[in-house]
């Protein structure tokens, strides 16, 4: 009996599947961070911050395997953040964004 419930327990995922996001940043000359966000098997998302002085216009272009790239756009103030998503039909293996950035 004690095998048997050792081999479910085994069977089990004791860990959340996670996909690694790459981003390629070309910021040129924005102050801006970026930080990446699994929010679910099939949909991530970059939480940017613009922490200069000048308004900045972000362009995210999200790569998951086959899929048609999704392009994405956020203009932020000087202290603004802001959110970028990407949905996908499929599970996604590993994401790559390009995030190009200019000042305005």
């Amino acid at each position: 009996m004690k095998k048997i419930c050792c081999a479910l327990l085994a069977c089990l995922p004791l860990t959340a599947m996670a996909y690694s996001i790459e981003v390629e940043k070309q910021l040129n000359g924005a102050e801006v961070s970026v930080s990446t966000q699994e929010i679910d098997h099939n949909m991530g998302a970059l939480q940017l911050y613009n922490y200069g002085r000048s308004a900045a216009k972000c362009t995210a272009v999200f790569r998951s395997g086959p899929e048609a790239p999704r392009t994405r756009r956020v203009s932020l103030a000087a202290g603004e953040s802001g959110n970028l998503t990407m949905k996908s039909t499929r599970s996604i293996i590993k994401l790559r964004v390009k995030l190009t950035c200019e000042l305005t």
